[in-house]
């Protein structure tokens, strides 16, 4: 399915969170979607399968995504 207004189509959650991590770190990145898989020993595995079960927090991740994104500030 063609998603051509879609900001976020062809940036996977892996890529978002690995971007977001990198950039921010995970003690900002659980400021932002207080989550306890950011907190407490956190890992791209363990915080990817608790996004995808979890549509809330994806949602709270990719808006803050689109807000840097949109900031320039990646």
């Amino acid at each position: 399915m063609d998603q051509p207004k879609n900001p976020l189509h062809g940036i996977t959650l892996e890529k978002m969170l690995t971007e977001l991590v990198e950039q921010y770190g995970w003690e900002r990145l659980a400021r932002v979607v207080n989550v306890r898989c950011f907190k407490f020993d956190p890992s791209i595995k363990s915080s990817l399968s608790f996004l995808r079960k979890t549509p809330w927090a994806r949602q709270e991740l990719e808006a803050f995504y689109l807000q840097q994104t949109k900031r320039g500030a990646r």
